[in-house]
């Protein structure tokens, strides 16, 4: 499996992505951090991948979703964006509304 499918692959397998530098617990720079705190206060399980243990993932990832940077967090495969945006629609209340679609979604599926 090429590494682009595997990427396909995980993205289409989990409603709620974030590939992130580190873990939830102990992310590895601030822009995960916050994108991992405003995830979790909306109260949804999520899966997470961290890009630090595998460079090749990380470097065509960038590639793959055309964002350059990390935190990515995908909804129901698609790439919202990195911390800013995610914290943008957090304080809006629109993520809340996007995850918990999402893991409903998961859910019935």
């Amino acid at each position: 499996m090429s590494i682009t499918d595997a990427i396909k692959e995980q993205i289409e397998g989990n409603s709620i992505l974030l590939y992130m530098k580190g873990t939830p617990q102990q992310p590895q720079c601030g822009f995960s951090a916050k994108t991992v705190q405003a995830l979790m206060a909306c109260g949804e399980r999520f899966a997470y991948i961290n890009i630090l243990e595998n460079p090749e993932l990380r470097e065509n990832l960038k590639v793959y979703s055309n964002w350059p940077t990390f935190p990515q967090l995908y909804i129901s495969g698609e790439l919202v964006g990195g911390c800013d945006i995610v914290t943008e629609l957090y304080e809006s209340g629109e993520l809340k509304t996007m995850v918990s679609a999402a893991a409903s979604d998961a859910e019935t599926n």
